[in-house]
């Protein structure tokens, strides 16, 4: 890590050091000095939270207010550290080890603040991304900590004593840890610019969607490549190893992962041919949804029920599928009921055409129909076009029924049900009984 970091000085931060420091009226005040600058450090930070976040969480998801919020405390406490450490050099023409361990405890801090809120742009938002953030600044903080009791060196010296070989390399921890470090580190920057990209390119919404979505999965896969070809050079292993690793790949795609691979592809397919956007409305045998998230992998099928079925691409592909939205978002739907004989049947009709005018329903408007002759009743039906299958039809049918039932009872139109009449006759020798 080395002996110096900026201006802070690590034989000024050991706990020696410190001590000393603290039991001189010089060191109380930079003591007290540096508590102050932290309080209005604080005082600040909650100031621009109140002022810019406590009415606006939505914020919280923006990547850049988040960052500059979690910035305050340190940058602002930071800043008035190095203001009173170089007034107090100037003064008294001595370095302020207390004030200037503080600014380094401060920088380290505004670094794991931005290092956290990068994972956690990465990453989605659940209990994965929270612990991972976790691990990273407890990692970080034991890092500060190590280089600050110089600890580091003789740290560094003990995971290079421990070596074991894999084949004829010969490999020690300090390597290990090394190479795991910045290939983290360039990985989380090739997925943090990844996300920046999908977002702007979101945003373009003169493009059509598919294409949005084929553009930021190919500029991901594109950024974490290169980041993989640049990580390994700078942790020792020879790019010549990417020809064995290929044609292992191509193995196991040919045998174990060619149903991952037809997904892969058929994801690629179904988002350039446009034969599948997100908010169409899908029949897929039984099931009936609208498409929420189209992944490298599968479609997110929502039902009217709440439920998501993940369908596989290579389904999508295989399977026939039954778009109702492809060139229009209306669907057609109908409702069926019965009307006693002897009914003024064009009254009905157009009792029944006005009954299906409900606000959700839009032109050509709803038209009414003469089914068939039953048993029991004649049978009508009455059709409608809706622009938003996607709100369900559970709700508008209702309300239908309900205005079917009212008209119907005003004009006195009678619905038939079924009726059995039982007839009871008495054995032949029972007559005058």
């Amino acid at each position: 890590m080395g002996g110096g970091w900026m201006f802070f000085r690590r034989d000024e931060m050991s706990i020696d050091a410190l001590i000393g420091a603290m039991q001189t009226l010089p060191g109380v005040v930079e003591f007290v000095i540096g508590a102050v600058c932290l309080f209005l450090g604080w005082r600040l930070s909650r100031t621009v939270y109140r002022r810019y976040f406590a009415d606006h969480l939505e914020r919280f998801d923006l990547f850049l207010p988040y960052v500059g919020l979690r910035l305050v405390l340190p940058l602002g406490a930071e800043a008035l550290l190095l203001f009173f450490a170089l007034v107090w050099i100037g003064v008294l023409q001595h370095r302020p080890h207390v004030l200037l361990a503080f600014a380094a405890t401060l920088f380290w801090l505004a670094l794991i603040r931005l290092l956290t809120a990068v994972v956690r742009e990465i990453l989605p938002r659940s209990r994965f991304e929270r612990r991972t953030e976790q691990f990273v600044a407890t990692m970080a903080w034991l890092a500060f900590v190590t280089w600050a009791i110089q600890l580091d060196d003789f740290v560094e010296g003990w995971l290079a004593s421990i070596t074991f070989h894999i084949g004829k390399v010969q490999l020690d921890l300090s390597l290990v840890f090394s190479a795991l470090a910045w290939v983290s580190i360039i990985m989380v920057a090739a997925l943090w610019i990844s996300r920046l990209v999908e977002r702007r390119l979101m945003r373009l919404t003169e493009v059509d969607l598919n294409l949005r979505i084929v553009f930021a999965k190919l500029a991901r896969t594109a950024l974490v490549s290169t980041a993989v070809l640049i990580a390994l050079p700078i942790v020792g292993i020879d790019l010549t190893v990417l020809s064995v690793f290929g044609g292992a790949l191509g193995v196991g795609l040919g045998f174990g992962l060619q149903k991952i691979a037809s997904s892969y592809v058929s994801g690629f397919i179904i988002l350039l041919d446009r034969s599948i956007r997100i908010g169409d409305r899908l029949m897929i045998g039984d099931r009936v949804g609208n498409v929420t998230k189209i992944t490298s992998r599968f479609v997110v099928l929502k039902g009217g029920d709440g439920s998501e079925a993940l369908i596989p691409n290579d389904t999508m592909i295989a399977s026939t599928v039954v778009n109702q939205s492809y060139s229009d978002t209306k669907v057609w739907n109908s409702i069926k009921l019965d009307v006693a004989y002897g009914t003024d049947l064009e009254l009905a009709l157009t009792l029944l055409a006005e009954a299906a005018r409900q606000p959700r329903v839009v032109d050509p408007g709803p038209r009414a129909f003469v089914t068939a002759f039953g048993p029991s009743g004649i049978s009508l039906e009455v059709g409608f076009w809706v622009a938003d299958p996607e709100n369900g039809f559970l709700g508008l049918k209702s309300d239908m029924y309900m205005t079917i039932w009212r008209v119907f009872r005003e004009h006195g139109i009678q619905m038939p049900f079924p009726q059995m009449e039982v007839t009871v006759k008495r054995p032949p020798g029972e007559e005058g009984a």
